[in-house]
């Protein structure tokens, strides 16, 4: 099982928009130089989350904001917001050999447990929240 990268970008672009929000113009470009990612992967994901009604963009001077207190933003719709392939996190091989008694078996042997780990895993993304990974954030500013 992977999570795509979008995720843990979302959640940069997130505590960015945070940080810098009310004292600079958050675009795509200015993420992209925080994030080390290209600008375009930037936009797609900010779109992914503007879609969800994550956060809001203003062209001109606009930039972005977040739509919901920080608390009220869970992992899981993070998530839900930007990673496409998660209908199953866990994919089976699809060639087994039918004439093996394992090979026959194994799926439906193993189904139901992946999916009630997959279960545990959104219902863990729900119990995190946005303002977490802004309370540490900021603790670890100061740090430094």
């Amino acid at each position: 099982m992977q999570i795509s990268t979008k995720f843990t970008i979302a959640i940069h672009i997130l505590a960015a928009v945070e940080y810098f929000g009310k004292t600079e113009k958050v675009t795509s470009e200015f993420l992209s130089s925080s994030i080390g990612s290209n600008p375009v992967i930037i936009r797609n994901i900010m779109s992914d989350l503007k879609n969800a009604g994550l956060i809001e963009t203003k062209r001109g001077p606009g930039g972005t904001r977040i739509t919901r207190p920080l608390n009220e933003i869970t992992f899981y719709d993070i998530y839900e917001a930007v990673e496409k392939n998660k209908e199953e996190l866990f994919h089976f091989h699809e060639k087994t050999n039918p004439n093996c008694p394992v090979g026959r078996n194994i799926h439906s042997a193993l189904n139901d447990k992946l999916l009630d780990i997959q279960k545990d895993f959104e219902d863990s993304l729900r119990k995190h929240t946005l303002d977490e990974v802004i309370q540490d954030l900021y603790e670890e500013i100061r740090k430094n």
